[in-house]
């Protein structure tokens, strides 16, 4: 999240009488994420996150939208989107597609514990049960092929290392891509970091940000995950503690199949390379924004290199 479009509270108020929300409280940015321009409103019946999407068209939306739909229909503690007077879920707001979704009771963590590394997994593998069923026809949009065309476009911002890196990573790629076709798959969150699930205590209050779903194999899903709340902040390394809690209670709501167990560590390997792209891409391409917070690439290649060194077995 971030602030990249300014909304005016006059502005604001004109757009809310499309909706049964009653008059504007409070309006205030969003710092945290980098992708969309994000506030949370405050109106005389609730309390909503909108968000005027930077990137995505009006075209693109329903997918995301209709995602978190259908999870909160079927308990999972995520934004539901706010439908307008006319039954929209999506309207134009200083010329950017906008939408106001529920706002989630909760913060999020910075250190996790076991135990809430182990109500995520088992968060992630109910969600992924729950959205089983819903056929959006939209894959992964930073997946293998979004990652082959990225890396193609940093090369010139990579050095000699970076770019036999990635080179390395593209290839095992290819060499597993019809083995992770096989692979259970379905909607997946993609971005599920530590920022973007809240605690109301050591209850799990919400699953935010939605903005990069996807079908794609559900073990790439878990592999974003584990690369973000199991490891030690600093270095990058897996934490055993909080890896073995989160697989585990992964794997107890949705136990594994052979070909995950093989796949694991070119999966933990695909993710890291993912974000340490994205990261580059945005370190070298930044958005002009109010509020914003970038995040460091090396991180995510340090994490890459790491696990490429080593990648432990799927328990």
């Amino acid at each position: 999240m971030a602030v990249y479009t300014p909304v005016p509270p006059a502005r604001l108020e004109r757009w809310l009488q499309g909706y049964d929300l009653g008059r504007l409280a409070d309006l205030r940015g969003i710092a945290t994420g980098i992708e969309n321009t994000n506030y949370f409103v405050d109106t005389e019946r609730g309390r909503y996150v909108l968000t005027l999407f930077e990137r995505l068209s009006a075209a693109e939306l329903p997918y995301y939208l209709g995602l978190m739909r259908h999870l909160a229909a079927r308990g999972i503690p995520c934004p539901d989107p706010v439908a307008d007077r006319a039954g929209a879920l999506s309207a134009f707001l200083e010329g950017k597609p906008a939408a106001l979704v529920t706002r989630l009771a909760g913060a999020s963590v910075d250190d996790p514990t076991p135990a809430q590394c182990a109500r995520v997994g088992a968060l992630l593998a109910a969600m992924h049960l729950a959205g089983a069923d819903y056929d959006g026809g939209h894959a992964n949009p930073r997946g293998a092929a979004w990652r082959r065309a990225c890396a193609a476009e940093l090369r010139p911002v990579m050095d000699d290392a970076q770019r036999e890196l990635a080179d390395d990573e593209l290839a095992l790629e290819r060499e597993v891509a019809d083995a992770v076709c096989t692979l259970p798959a379905g909607a997946v969150h993609a971005d599920l970091f530590r920022d973007n699930v809240l605690f109301d205590g050591e209850r799990v209050g919400g699953v935010v940000d939605f903005y990069f779903a996807g079908r794609d194999a559900w073990l790439f899903d878990l592999a974003v995950v584990c690369n973000d709340w199991c490891i030690e902040q600093a270095s990058g390394a897996f934490d055993p503690p909080r890896l073995a809690a989160l697989v585990g209670a992964y794997a107890g709501a949705r136990p594994f199949v052979a070909g995950e167990r093989e796949l694991w560590g070119p999966m933990l390997r695909a993710a890291a390379l993912r974000f340490w792209l994205s990261r580059l891409a945005d370190r070298h391409g930044p958005r002009p924004a109010q509020i914003v917070h970038p995040k460091d690439p090396s991180h995510f290649e340090r994490i890459l290199r790491l696990r490429r060194a080593h990648a432990p077995a799927l328990a």
